[in-house]
């Protein structure tokens, strides 16, 4: 089996609430939209990021785990400076983030911040400058 991953794929409760977010919102482009079942987006060269309605993602995956406080899961948006990570935290802000915890210095040398979807689902905003940081750029 290759090293890579090619899709994450995230229950979502209100597919036009993460429509409005991530193409109104981030001005991000949809690779496949079917109104009421799944959202995808490229979000690198070989990665999709699929938004798939929570009642379908049961009947296939199996039962949500539900309940109180954040999921298990954070997904991640390095950027090469500090000043980019304030701006992309300004926009998900901008595009009704909730909750937008400022960046602040890491004891690890990053510089991260972070903001929730539509869904809770945390994105870390990073700089990095260690080599791991530097693997993650376009």
């Amino acid at each position: 089996m290759d090293q890579r991953i090619s899709f994450v794929t995230l229950a979502v409760r209100d597919l036009d609430a993460c429509r409005r977010f991530y193409l109104d919102g981030l001005g991000w482009t949809a690779a496949l939209d079917v109104p009421g079942e799944v959202l995808m987006l490229q979000v690198g060269e070989h990665v999709v990021l699929s938004l798939w309605v929570d009642s379908a993602f049961e009947a296939e995956v199996g039962p949500i785990v539900r309940g109180p406080g954040v999921a298990p899961i954070t997904l991640a948006h390095n950027v090469p400076t500090r000043e980019e990570v304030d701006a992309v935290l300004a926009t998900a802000r901008a595009a009704g983030a909730d909750p937008v915890h400022e960046a602040v210095e890491r004891d690890w040398g990053g510089y991260t911040g972070y903001f929730g979807d539509p869904d809770g689902y945390r994105w870390e905003v990073a700089f990095n400058s260690g080599p791991i940081g530097q693997v993650v750029l376009p």
